[in-house]
């Protein structure tokens, strides 16, 4: 009875590892836009003219954002590499020596000379051997080497979604592409002075303050460059 559970439990493991696991289709983005402010239209002075006067300044400006809801291109150019080096050698040692040098202020005693009676006349010298030795000797050497480079280029459209009282623009943008079951998303974050934004209605990231600028992807690709959940655990656990 106890052979044909285990035959029967074994078959049913082996046929839930050969179902298919479907995978959920997300289809919702994973980049939330920002959320819109209401902005109050300006009163005109003259509803009933063709020509508004608070209109006027657009037909001699360019197509460069400075209000909120304008896009502006970010252009993602970043270079950056880094070299760490640390070296660490460590080396102690201790020694310790505990015996007796002198017993009855005599350096050699015999059983005679304690008991009054020695037929086998045992003697011995004090200090010759001591009772206690201890040594100890600890070494450590460690040697570390980091380097990291990285490059990215990339156009991203933002928008702006606040301008603060000073003039700068705050821009949020993100962009997400799919490929064959795999997701690389952008994600850009920062501030923006309006002179730093070129005629082409586009700015450098390197220009942005506060920049917060995010790449990375989703699927099976992503997957495999990780360890499994396993080997995580054992390493977070593992003391040595």
């Amino acid at each position: 009875m106890k052979k044909f559970a285990s035959i029967t439990l074994l078959c049913c493991l082996v046929l839930a590892a050969c179902t298919e696991t479907k995978q959920n289709v997300q289809t919702t983005p994973v980049i939330s836009p920002p959320p819109a402010e209401d902005i109050e239209p300006s009163i005109a002075e003259n509803p009933g003219s063709i020509f508004n006067p608070g209109d006027a300044g657009y037909l001699f400006e360019d197509n460069r954002a400075r209000r909120v809801g304008d896009i502006v291109l970010v252009n993602v150019v970043e270079n950056s590499s880094s070299t760490l080096t640390a070296t660490t050698n460590s080396e102690k040692k201790s020694s310790m020596d505990f015996g007796v040098q002198s017993a009855f202020l005599r350096k050699s005693v015999g059983v005679g000379e304690l008991l009054g009676v020695d037929p086998l006349d045992m003697k011995g010298n004090v200090g010759s051997t001591p009772i206690i030795q201890f040594n100890s000797d600890d070494k450590f050497e460690g040697d570390g080497d980091t380097s990291r480079t990285a490059d990215i280029s990339a156009t991203v459209g933002a928008r702006v979604v606040k301008v603060l009282p000073g003039g700068l623009m705050q821009i949020e943008g993100g962009r997400e592409v799919r490929i064959n079951d795999e997701t690389q998303l952008l994600v850009v974050r920062g501030l923006v002075r309006p002179r730093d934004i070129g005629p082409d209605n586009s700015v450098l990231s390197s220009q942005l303050a506060d920049a917060f600028i995010e790449i990375y992807g989703k699927g099976v690709l992503a997957d495999r460059q990780k360890p499994g959940w396993l080997t995580r655990i054992i390493d977070n656990v593992w003391p040595f």
